[in-house]
């Protein structure tokens, strides 16, 4: 039976801007990837690889397949709007009703949409 969710992987048709939105606006680390003959990165969270990125393929239309999102426990919301901001990427912030979680929704480069959750007592 399932025990807790391993990684995602994206597609890439632009290796920079990907690593630039998930290292640079989202703070994962690049880590250690197996010698592929493709290229990619495999990001990493507290020495986990959570997220592998292949580069060289053709993404397929529509971007977003049938998988809907990806989430992510976040934390730092003033801050991770500001570097959003900085990349000029849009983004939707809504508070779950009765008093929840933040939630913060944007796109990758690629298309992807990713959920960032963060704690309700943080400040919008």
């Amino acid at each position: 039976m399932i025990e807790s969710m391993n990684h995602f992987t994206v597609l890439s048709d632009d290796l920079e801007r990907t690593l630039a939105f998930y290292v640079g606006g989202l703070g994962l680390e690049v880590g250690p990837r197996p010698p592929f003959d493709f290229p990619g990165a495999w990001l990493y969270v507290d020495g986990r690889p959570i997220l592998h990125v292949i580069a060289g393929r053709k993404i397929p239309e529509p971007r977003g397949g049938v998988l809907d999102h990806m989430a992510f426990t976040a934390s730092d919301l003033r801050g991770v709007k500001a570097k959003l901001a900085e990349m000029d990427v849009p983004y939707d912030l809504r508070k779950l009703p009765g008093g929840g979680v933040w939630q913060l929704f944007c796109h990758d480069p690629s298309g992807a949409k990713v959920e960032l959750d963060f704690d309700a007592s943080e400040p919008a």
